[in-house]
């Protein structure tokens, strides 16, 4: 029976166990073999991972996989990807190994100002708040100086801020813009800590200074980093773009252009084409236990910035020369969080060459722009769904408890013949018949 429970925070995890299996899932064992199934035999690990959140009550596993061959500025890079859609992973590592014998992968950071915002109402004169900010602005950043020291020692820290107006849009409404340099951390909890700072000291000196009252609505960072932009780019003469897919390399750049043009121009498909992007992003995102979902958050907001939700990718043939390339807002980092705590993030970022922040950025565009490619190349030659599907054969083969046997009988057979559900299906009635 479903019911609702006080306390279950200050429950052991056994107990908290016990209240979902008996009330949620109707008290089944092989539910609760499960959940225990997938705790670490190792009591350490186990709590480190029981304290990553609250109301811990088992592991949920992703694959860590590795996608080799990323030549990215002349360096070489074995890439790893944490994901559970099949065909990603062999989709990036395809694209890396085509691009290693063109030349490879460039890329560069282009900027890496972050934001971060204290939100508040005034109904006084804004040219008197104006006023009152210019005085004021020293005093805020004097009262950060033990939060920022420091980042300020390592070359980072506040860059500015700024009073913002936003009045047109909600009535009363102004913004304390600030702008940081965070440097390898990706900067969540520096950045908060100062807005939040400032809007105490704003505060205190309005109430000094000001005769209409300040009320500080919050603070916090954006991750909308539109100013914190990484570029990823491959390029090489359209002849060079043979090989066993493509016999006909000017048709194939043609049809890839006509194929991003699409997704700069119509937002159903940018999205599915930008997902695809993310495939990548994503995978070495959580691999190496940054925030995927600020990530993601970002991206979209910055593919929408022209008023209509467009392709994150660009493609152009000029002199002869195909150039595919990508400009992405990654705020990511290599220090704090989860980046010293996970032990498999210790491992990814080791086998990444333990990169900067910068350099990180670098990585995951050129996994973006790795995945987008094969995307592009298989929709504009073979269409997807034969390499997918052949992927995706033994996720339905593990569905139905499939042998070895059983797998290596009909892995053969679809060597030959489509891989559909129902094919799969029928497949394997047969053998067990």
């Amino acid at each position: 029976m479903h019911k609702s429970v006080s306390g279950f925070s200050k429950l052991s995890k056994s107990e908290k166990i016990d209240w979902i299996v008996t009330h949620y899932l109707s008290g089944s064992e092989a539910s609760k073999k499960t959940l225990l199934q997938y705790l670490n035999s190792d009591k350490k690990l186990q709590q480190l991972h029981d304290e990553f959140i609250e109301n811990t009550i088992s592991n949920y596993y992703l694959p860590l996989g590795i996608a080799p061959n990323f030549k990215i500025n002349d360096t070489m890079y074995a890439i790893p990807m944490a994901i559970e859609e099949s065909s990603v992973v062999a989709a990036a590592s395809k694209a890396a190994k085509f691009w290693m014998s063109r030349g490879g992968f460039k890329a560069e950071v282009l900027s890496t100002t972050k934001i971060g915002q204290v939100h508040f109402m005034f109904h006084g004169d804004t040219a008197v708040l104006e006023s009152f900010f210019n005085i004021v602005k020293p005093k805020l950043l004097e009262a950060t100086k033990d939060i920022t020291k420091n980042m300020d020692a390592r070359g980072g820290g506040i860059l500015d801020i700024v009073l913002k107006d936003k009045t047109e849009a909600i009535n009363g409404y102004y913004q304390l813009h600030g702008t940081f340099e965070t440097l390898d951390a990706m900067g969540a909890n520096f950045i908060n800590s100062c807005l939040e700072q400032f809007s105490k000291t704003f505060k205190a000196e309005a109430q000094l200074h000001l005769e209409s009252p300040i009320e500080i609505v919050m603070s916090i960072l954006s991750n909308y980093v539109p100013d914190c932009i990484v570029r990823a780019e491959v390029s090489c003469p359209i002849e060079e773009l043979a090989d066993k897919n493509i016999e006909d390399p000017e048709m194939f750049a043609k049809k890839f252009l006509q194929a991003v043009s699409i997704a700069e121009a119509e937002p159903y498909r940018a999205v599915t084409h930008n997902k695809g992007i993310m495939n990548g992003i994503d995978a070495v995102v959580l691999a190496t236990g940054n925030d995927f979902r600020a990530i993601e958050a970002g991206v979209h907001a910055y593919a929408a910035r022209n008023g209509q939700y467009a392709s994150l990718t660009h493609a152009k043939i000029e002199n002869g020369i195909f150039t595919f390339w990508t400009e992405l807002p990654l705020a990511l980092g290599t220090v704090g969080g989860l980046t010293g705590l996970h032990p498999l993030v210790k491992v990814a970022l080791d086998i990444l060459g333990k990169p900067s922040a910068k350099e990180l950025m670098q990585i995951v565009a050129v996994a973006g722009l790795a995945q987008n490619f094969a995307a592009l190349k298989s929709l504009t030659t073979t269409g997807i769904q034969e390499g997918h599907m052949k992927m995706h054969l033994m996720n339905i083969l593990n569905q139905f408890e499939a042998t070895d046997k059983e797998k290596a009988t009909i892995v053969d057979h679809f060597k030959t013949h489509t891989v559909t559900h129902s094919a799969v299906v029928q497949a394997i009635t047969a053998i067990r018949q």
